[in-house]
């Protein structure tokens, strides 16, 4: 009895330091990332910033290339669940556009390290570009062609256009705001560009 009443209490919290500790070495590696840049840092440099051993890192990631990816599938999978959760609550496409190109910009421009991976660090690994649409990405892009789909149904959209190509052109404008933002040597607002980018996404989509 004493053994199976150790093993419960020992259960739960050896999980909740594998979790942490994941989630540390990546907080730290983006940080490491977006300051020396992907190809001048080093595998110890993010095990001294999250505080660990250099081996203790690979107990979780097998390099450093793994640890890019992580970054990126971890980022898009978070930004795909919550934005999932906000698009259930509106029915109308437009609006839905609305709300993706404001979550979009709000969560990179959230966070600027994670941006600069994202936007400048990532587009640097040839495997990465190649493995691209096959990521979450690819899940994000579709979530946007259903929902021009949808309005093209409901005759709020034109129907001569091609969904996929559209949200493609929604997808590249708002990734292009956030790369401007992150090279810029200027400090100002991510989020609201998403206004000014579906007024013009919008004047090209919309039934007249």
């Amino acid at each position: 009895m004493m053994r199976m009443l150790k093993a419960v209490r020992n259960g739960p919290p050896t999980r909740a330091v594998v979790t942490d500790k994941r989630e540390a070495i990546l907080r730290a590696a983006t940080k490491v990332f977006a300051s020396k840049g992907y190809f001048n840092s080093k595998v110890a440099d993010i095990a001294a910033e999250a505080g660990i051993a250099d081996g203790t890192v690979y107990l979780y990631f097998k390099s450093k290339d793994e640890i890019l990816h992580s970054i990126f599938d971890q980022a898009m999978a978070e930004f795909i669940s919550e934005g999932k959760k906000e698009l259930a609550l509106i029915n109308d496409p437009k609006a839905k556009l609305t709300k993706i190109a404001e979550l979009h910009l709000e969560k990179l421009g959230a966070d600027r390290d994670l941006a600069i991976v994202c936007q400048v660090e990532l587009r640097g690994s040839t495997k990465f570009m190649q493995d691209f649409s096959e990521a979450g990405f690819a899940e994000y892009l579709d979530i946007i062609r259903q929902t021009i789909t949808d309005g093209q149904k409901a005759g709020i959209f034109r129907d001569d256009i091609k969904p996929v190509v559209a949200a493609k052109i929604l997808y590249g404008a708002l990734d292009e705001m956030v790369t401007n933002w992150v090279l810029s040597k200027k400090s100002y607002p991510l989020p609201p560009m998403a206004c000014e980018v579906l007024k013009l996404f919008f004047g090209g989509v919309l039934v007249k």
